[in-house]
């Protein structure tokens, strides 16, 4: 049986915090190819009646970047002024525990560390995140991977074709700490 976004939702657990918010649903997924190696994000966004498309590529990433560069840009893709309820459903357990498990936040009270030696991974893109959840009331959702969730498998695939593009952008932050090297 096929889940629907609103079968998804309602097990999500939250409530807008203020009645007449606007809701937004989102669908967000990373891919990589190799993992490092080149990548892409893609997004579908739903309001309403509209629906938005985002996608890009990177010519040498992770996936987990990938997977909160998602959620970055679909936040910064809203054109609001006032504060929406927005969901984002996600296939990365890492994301979505990062944030409701508290986790990301934590590591930002930490200098951006996970512990006391260990310095929390790609803090540039949490920070950013952080900032971007600030403008709304935003909930994660964990969705299943491959599931025949429409949006997540639209999601997916606008992913692998950024990942797959010939126009790739460069991940400074990554390979400014693990240099690129090409493969020709």
């Amino acid at each position: 049986m096929k889940k629907t976004k609103e079968d998804i939702t309602l097990f999500s657990g939250k409530k807008p915090k203020d009645k007449g918010q606007k809701k937004v649903i989102i669908y967000t997924d990373g891919a990589c190819l190799g993992n490092p190696g080149p990548g892409g994000y893609g997004v579908v966004l739903r309001y309403g009646k509209h629906f938005k498309e985002l996608s890009k590529g990177f010519r040498h990433t992770t996936n987990n970047r990938m997977e909160i560069l998602a959620a970055i840009e679909a936040l910064r893709a809203l054109k609001s002024d006032k504060r929406l309820h927005v969901i984002i459903h996600s296939d990365s357990q890492l994301l979505v525990k990062s944030i409701n498990e508290g986790w990301a936040e934590k590591w930002r009270k930490n200098n951006w560390k996970r512990n006391r030696k260990d310095k929390a991974l790609n803090a540039d893109l949490w920070a950013m995140l952080l900032l971007e959840m600030e403008k709304h009331d935003v909930e994660f959702v964990w969705v299943k991977g491959h599931a025949d969730i429409p949006d997540n498998e639209r999601c997916d695939r606008l992913s692998k074709d950024a990942a797959e593009s010939m126009h790739l952008l460069i991940d400074e932050v990554y390979e400014s700490e693990n240099p690129y090297k090409s493969r020709n």
